[in-house]
């Protein structure tokens, strides 16, 4: 199993469009908001203090004080950081999928091996006077030609009728110039 973690996120316009915080937001707001989930994504939390947030998001203190309230109603303060309940909801739900392919995996695993060991037991309990084992060592086939039908391999066997052999002379000799 691979331990890497998920490239991206869904992101609903609507979603976003529709909440009247976001709304309400200028577009400083708004870029903090998006440049804070995107770290979130990536790191999972960000530093609750605003000198060190602002040093992890390289902006100036000033535009992150002037935002942050603004923006918070999206994230939670948990322990001194920052996280998104969004983004972490949407986490699990990916760990969750990942979780149940898994166990789907496994359960399909287990009843193809099944399966084939009761294949090779069926075999194994089969006389050997009545399996069937391709010829080794020859070319020639097992399947035998019906006397009936001819197929588009087999050559069939007529007369040849003889053709008046003065006729072929005659065009033989004549002249195409």
């Amino acid at each position: 199993m691979q331990n890497r973690k998920p490239p991206a996120y869904q992101e609903y316009a609507a979603t976003i469009l529709a909440q009247l915080p976001f709304r309400t937001m200028n577009l400083q707001d708004r870029g903090l908001l998006f440049t804070m989930r995107l770290e979130c994504w990536v790191n999972i939390r960000l530093p609750g203090n605003h000198a060190e947030l602002a040093k992890v998001l390289g902006l100036p203190i000033d535009e992150i004080a002037g935002s942050l309230s603004n923006v918070m109603p999206f994230f939670d303060l948990q322990d001194g950081f920052i996280i998104c309940p969004e983004l972490e909801d949407y986490r699990m739900h990916l760990a969750d999928q990942k979780k149940k392919q898994s166990q789907g995996g496994k359960r399909g695993s287990r009843i193809t091996n099944s399966n084939r060991l009761a294949k090779a037991k069926d075999i194994m309990s089969t006389p050997s006077s009545t399996l069937q084992l391709p010829r080794q060592g020859t070319n020639e086939s097992l399947v035998q030609t019906s006397k009936d039908k001819l197929s588009q391999n087999q050559f069939i066997k007529k007369e040849v009728v003889s053709i008046n052999d003065s006729w072929i002379e005659g065009y033989e000799s004549t002249d195409t110039n």
